[in-house]
């Protein structure tokens, strides 16, 4: 499993002080860019020199207690499934060990040339099955 952590910070938050839900989500596209560099695939290198992309095909999100401006989010990642061209992953974001949120994410690899869905490469592939989650 990987994870990190994220500040919820000042411009992540309405007046109030709580976390506005889409700040999240550019958050949690952050993340996911660090998962990848941290298995050996920086998106850099992937739409530079390899040409792919990773949009998210499915994206569902469960929120539990707000975050307030200042918690310092704690981010785990855990590899669901790999597909041909779709990798699915779980998402527990937490704060002093309560949960805030969830997220189960589907991203699907894509040819930035054609703009269709390739399947991921052999190294790719054994980088995200080395985290894949024991059923």
């Amino acid at each position: 499993m990987f994870k990190t952590q994220r500040p919820l910070r000042f411009g992540d938050c309405d007046p109030s002080g709580i976390a506005y839900f889409p700040s999240y989500l550019n958050i949690l596209v952050g993340v996911v860019e660090e998962f990848f560099e941290a298995v050996g695939t920086p998106w850099d290198t992937m739409i530079a020199e390899r040409r792919m992309g990773t949009p998210t095909l499915k994206l569902d999100l469960t929120f539990v207690r707000p975050g307030i401006h200042g918690d310092l989010m704690d981010f785990e990642i855990a590899v669901k499934r790999v597909g041909n061209s779709s990798l699915d992953l779980s998402h527990r974001i937490s704060c002093k060990g309560e949960l805030l949120w969830s997220a189960e994410q589907r991203l699907v690899a894509t040819s930035l040339d054609t703009h269709t869905s390739c399947p991921w490469p052999d190294d790719m592939r054994k980088a995200f099955s080395s985290h894949l989650e024991s059923p």
